[in-house]
């Protein structure tokens, strides 16, 4: 929420946001602030039992951060800056981007 407060320049390309059940309770004024703030929607991923399941689309999130904990910068937060952290994302990004395309 802070992002979108702050900087709202950063998601001006966003058209969807997933979010887990989390925001269940307050979804529909979290999706109005949303709505009002970049005019994206708000889609609720929900688990339907207690059980492990797959769910769509978050998935992809935390095989990147499964990706991320493959180098040693990334698996734990050392940097002092939040520029710093973001640079080391690219870098991985790029290396692993790279990497599929060459292979």
């Amino acid at each position: 929420m802070e992002l979108l407060e702050e900087r709202p320049e950063l998601l001006e390309k966003v058209e969807v946001m997933w979010v887990d059940s989390g925001y269940d309770g307050d979804g529909d004024k979290f999706a109005l602030c949303v709505w009002l703030m970049i005019q994206a929607h708000v889609e609720v991923i929900r688990r339907n039992d207690q059980e492990f399941q797959v769910l769509p689309k978050r998935w992809v999130v935390e095989r990147m951060f499964g990706w991320f904990n493959q180098y040693r910068r990334l698996s734990k937060d050392y940097e002092r800056l939040p520029e710093i952290s973001e640079t080391a994302i690219y870098a991985v990004m790029t290396r692993i981007m790279l990497r599929r395309l060459v292979v």
